[in-house]
């Protein structure tokens, strides 16, 4: 993961990165570096997906103090 991607881009690379090794003919070692870099998709995508969370529980806790205070 060269450059900042976004999280469909990322998600993509990673169900590439899936389906090559379920075929089960990749040699081991690439093997081995597509596990690796399928870890740091999954990372990257698991942390924009928690601060997506985050974003989302904040505005909805805003709007419910918004609306109690009406």
């Amino acid at each position: 993961m060269e450059k900042e991607q976004t999280f469909d881009e990322a998600m993509k690379d990673l169900e590439q990165i899936v389906q090559k090794l379920e075929q089960g003919d990749v040699p081991l070692e690439e093997a081995l570096d597509k596990f690796q870099e399928g870890i740091k998709l999954s990372r990257y995508c698991r942390g924009i997906v928690e601060e997506a969370e985050k974003t989302v529980t904040s505005m909805a806790k805003e709007e419910n103090a918004e609306s109690s205070e009406s």
